[in-house]
């Protein structure tokens, strides 16, 4: 099994490492509803947030603006690639960017107030090790944004595929994913221009 998830992390960093330098140019509408979901997490001054892959860090400044300079603000991505477009970017002046795969973050218990984690639950090797892991570093009722800028039914039509029930971002399947994992599933939204699942950390 381990072999089988090394297999996958290494096809993630193939598959986001040929894209990188080209990923913000591909998506280049996807900042406003970015933005608006960093909003529904409830974010306050001083707080200490995760994007976990944060890829080109397009959510850093949103996320930054949103704990203020007192806050912190850290940025985790498995693609090298990833990483060096968001200092290309300057998106490191925001946050404290870092190689890491999110099943093994190098962060202590309960040190963040939340995560943010754009189009991360679909490329997540083995995806309960990484909500696990996340359930972690995050303290008792703080929360985990799992977002993608369009939901499900747009994107399987952009991909020419079908919805199917065995979607990990289906609603009945997230929500026992999560319940098993550390976290209560709080509201879910799954619209043509959104995908926004926000999850409370369960009192250890």
């Amino acid at each position: 099994m381990a072999h089988d998830l090394a297999d996958d992390r290494e096809a993630v960093r193939a598959f986001f490492g040929e894209r990188a330098a080209r990923w913000d140019a591909r998506f280049p509408e996807d900042g406003p509803v970015c933005t608006a979901a960093v909003a529904e997490i409830g974010l306050r001054p001083g707080d200490t947030v995760l994007d976990a892959g944060c890829g080109t860090g397009r959510a850093l400044p949103a996320l930054r603006n949103a704990v203020g300079p007192e806050g912190t603000v850290l940025g985790a991505d498995l693609t090298p690639e990833m990483l060096e477009e968001a200092v290309r970017a300057g998106r490191n002046g925001t946050a404290l960017l870092f190689l890491a795969d999110v099943a093994h973050l190098p962060l202590q218990e309960a040190c963040l107030d939340a995560v943010f984690g754009a189009g991360l639950i679909s490329h997540l090797p083995g995806p309960e090790s990484g909500l696990r892991e996340l359930a972690r570093v995050v303290r008792p009722r703080g929360r985990l944004a799992l977002f993608h800028p369009v939901g499900r039914a747009a994107l399987a039509a952009r991909r020419g595929r079908q919805l199917t029930p065995d979607d990990i971002r289906a609603e009945p399947r997230l929500r026992r994913l999560l319940a098993a994992t550390g976290w209560r599933l709080v509201s879910f939204a799954d619209e043509d221009n959104r995908y926004l699942a926000l999850a409370e950390r369960l009192a250890q």
